[in-house]
């Protein structure tokens, strides 16, 4: 069967990554700054996953912070509002 060339399949993967996004990822591992401020490292399907990777990551860097969150905003903030 011939390959379509012209399809485009970016809405379904738009799909797939927003499914992943809201309900995959909600373990992220925060590396806190200076004035309050704060970046996300990494975001993981479990806790266990974060917690291990949170090991290494002091390991290799041990004068920076970094705690381990449930990101609940994560997934909050996809969905639309009801009217």
């Amino acid at each position: 069967m011939p390959y379509n060339a012209e399809f485009d399949d970016s809405a379904a993967n738009d799909r797939a990554r927003t499914y992943q996004e809201r309900y995959l990822t909600n373990w992220a591992i925060v590396c806190l700054l200076p004035n309050m401020q704060r970046t996300i490292v990494g975001r993981f399907r479990t806790r266990t996953d974060a917690d291990g990777h949170l090991r290494v990551l002091r390991q290799v860097m041990p004068d920076r912070e970094f705690i381990v969150v449930f990101d609940r905003a994560n997934e909050s903030s996809l969905q639309s509002p009801h009217p």
